[in-house]
């Protein structure tokens, strides 16, 4: 899919009323391919706004969002769907599982949507869970239970995949080992990896650091030595 490039993007509600509010205000920015990337900032900064952007689940008031040559930002509703389809993996907070479903079961439901998806058990036992295919949620930890989500994220083989908050509900030391996982999934599958949270300590890891504050981008910068997971003090 090549490299992605944000260009005086911005999201603007009630837009010419005295109650006008800039979510994104002229966001400029370019991911490079296979890179690992965390979007940090506090509450109300513009990084769900922007998540919700680049995922293709919102549209932009202004600017261009291009991928793989074409501009999302202008994309219909079906072009939408199709892009968010094939394209964009999703990881969140909380796990969003279908509880009356196995773990391999909610992976295969994410293969299903996909064009050229990956083998479900292989993708299972990337993440660690080939002896848990056959569980359902409620008989899974946090840690496997967000394990087996980026299991369905992954499966479709998206070119991008965006992380909202993905330890946030998890401890420190689950957290860390998911942290490590996404980074490892990132390098073997090749995968751009784009981490929204406000946790500064999460910034260490990050091969690329944008920062997010009051909708614009306060700074972004290249990390020439980024920490491994367990090395993080949280």
């Amino acid at each position: 899919m090549g490299n992605i490039l944000v260009e005086h993007l911005c999201k603007i509600y009630n837009p010419g009323q005295e109650n006008e509010v800039r979510a994104l205000d002229d966001v400029n920015f370019t991911l490079n391919e296979g890179e690992f990337v965390v979007i940090l900032g506090p509450s109300g900064a513009g990084k769900s706004t922007l998540l919700n952007i680049l995922g293709g689940m919102d549209n932009a008031s202004s600017g261009s969002y291009m991928v793989g040559g074409k501009d999302v930002a202008k994309f219909k509703e079906r072009e939408l769907t199709s892009f968010r389809r094939k394209d964009i993996g999703f990881v969140f907070q909380f796990y969003n599982l279908i509880p009356n479903l196995t773990a391999i079961e909610n992976v295969h439901l994410a293969a299903a949507v996909a064009d050229q998806p990956l083998n479900a058990a292989d993708v299972m036992d990337s993440v660690g869970l080939s002896k848990r295919v056959h569980n359902f949620p409620s008989q899974l930890s946090g840690g496997e239970q967000q394990r087996t989500a980026i299991a369905r994220a992954i499966v479709k083989n998206p070119e991008v995949l965006l992380c909202d908050e993905p330890t946030g509900a998890l401890d420190s030391k689950t957290g860390a080992e998911i942290l490590s996982l996404l980074y490892r999934l990132c390098k073997d599958y090749k995968k751009t990896v784009i981490m929204v949270t406000h946790n500064s300590q999460i910034a260490l890891m990050a091969e690329r650091l944008i920062r997010l504050s009051d909708g614009k981008i306060a700074s972004d910068e290249v990390n020439p030595s980024p920490l491994k997971p367990e090395d993080i003090t949280w």
